[in-house]
């Protein structure tokens, strides 16, 4: 599968794309669904308006990564089972602006107001 640097409203829901390196790339409005990212190279990519429900994001490397209006649960529910998966994750540097469910105590730098 070639993913493009550039990916706008593509669906990756379900897939496995683990131990990959996507660095620096753009998703726009791309759905991330239940995906398995576990132990890839994620550094300085950007998250705009994806749905990154019941994502694996377990140990990826997210440093520098921006996360816009993305939605990381569902807030109809609570906190429940589609929640992304952030344990081990390297969020060093991570910009979250407009995130519905971003997780408490999960370090944010680089905040803006919104």
């Amino acid at each position: 599968m070639s993913i493009l640097p550039g990916a706008t409203k593509k669906s990756f829901a379900g897939r496995d794309l683990r131990h990959r390196t996507l660095d620096r790339y753009l998703f726009k409005l791309c759905d991330f669904r239940g995906l398995d990212l576990r132990g890839d190279s994620l550094r300085g990519v950007s998250f705009a308006g994806c749905d990154l429900r019941d994502a694996d994001l377990r140990d990826t490397d997210l440093s520098y990564a921006r996360f816009s209006y993305v939605v990381t649960h569902d807030p109809e529910y609570g906190r429940t089972d589609t929640e992304a998966r952030w344990n081990g994750a390297d969020l060093r540097g991570v910009i979250a602006e407009r995130v519905i469910g971003w997780p408490r105590g999960l370090p944010v730098s680089g905040d803006t107001p919104g």
